[in-house]
């Protein structure tokens, strides 16, 4: 049985040769061919730069093969490059996680932000900011907490570290659900407690107020400030509240009896 001879496209021939062999000047009109072989071909070319790469991979039509062809090429090292791959919505998302472990800090937390990010590059730089945060100076952690995202604050507020929350309660981005979970949690300190209750926008929470008076670590002066701000029957039931220790409990017992309603 005779198989049938192989046949060549010259045109598409002369293409390739032409991204193998072509000098700067003539890449940039290669960098629009439709042919993936051809720019597979392309990224063999010793005159190719930085800046022809971020062209080409302004391209939405290029195939996964092809990404995963440029994420091994020595360019995609620097950052502008590995920062619009990761961005590439037909990259898969297995190389995407690999890309975002090369990244800086803040270059992760600029992804973030970036218009038109998608939902899933977005979570996987929050992510991967979250896993690195132990190893993160504390400084580096301050000036995160004054941009990060409401998901990265949440994390960042569990650490407890007093400048960390003091840069955290002024970000837009922080959601009340957090503190209240950092209220109720295991790192809350009579130092981050008197921090937020001193805060003119979250002290007005009526949420916030109530876990402050519920944590074993609140001090007095809270007590006195935001006790008058309850109902009476509020009052009466924090002398239930198993988490207070015997002593904020009689400070409690001291505000009903002054007012007669114990």
């Amino acid at each position: 049985m005779s198989t049938p001879s192989q046949t060549f496209d010259p045109e598409l021939v002369a293409r390739l040769k032409k991204a193998l062999t072509a000098e700067a000047n003539e890449l940039e009109s290669i960098l629009q061919d439709p042919s993936p072989e051809v720019l597979h071909a392309l990224l063999k070319n010793v005159f190719l730069t930085e800046e022809h790469i971020l062209k080409l991979l302004k391209r939405r039509d290029m195939p996964a093969l092809l990404l995963k062809s440029l994420a091994r090429h020595k360019l995609c090292e620097h950052h502008r490059i590995a920062i619009a791959l990761v961005c590439h919505p037909s990259l898969p998302p297995a190389l995407s996680k690999q890309i975002l472990a090369r990244l800086h800090l803040f270059e992760l937390l600029n992804l973030c932000y970036l218009p038109g990010q998608s939902t899933d590059i977005r979570m996987a730089a929050e992510h991967a900011i979250i896993q690195r945060l132990p190893m993160v100076a504390l400084g580096n952690r301050v000036t995160l907490a004054r941009r990060a995202t409401a998901t990265i604050l949440s994390a960042l507020l569990k650490e407890g570290h007093t400048r960390v929350i003091e840069a955290s309660l002024s970000n837009p981005r922080l959601q009340e659900v957090a503190l209240f979970q950092f209220l109720n949690g295991s790192t809350a300190s009579a130092e981050t407690i008197s921090q937020i209750a001193r805060h003119p926008r979250w002290s007005q929470r009526c949420n916030l107020r109530r876990a402050i008076l519920k944590n074993c670590h609140t001090p007095r002066v809270w007590f006195i400030h935001f006790l008058p701000k309850l109902s009476v029957t509020e009052a009466r039931n924090l002398l239930h509240a198993q988490q207070l220790s015997p002593r904020q409990k009689s400070w409690i017992r001291e505000y009903l009896e002054q007012r007669n309603v114990l």
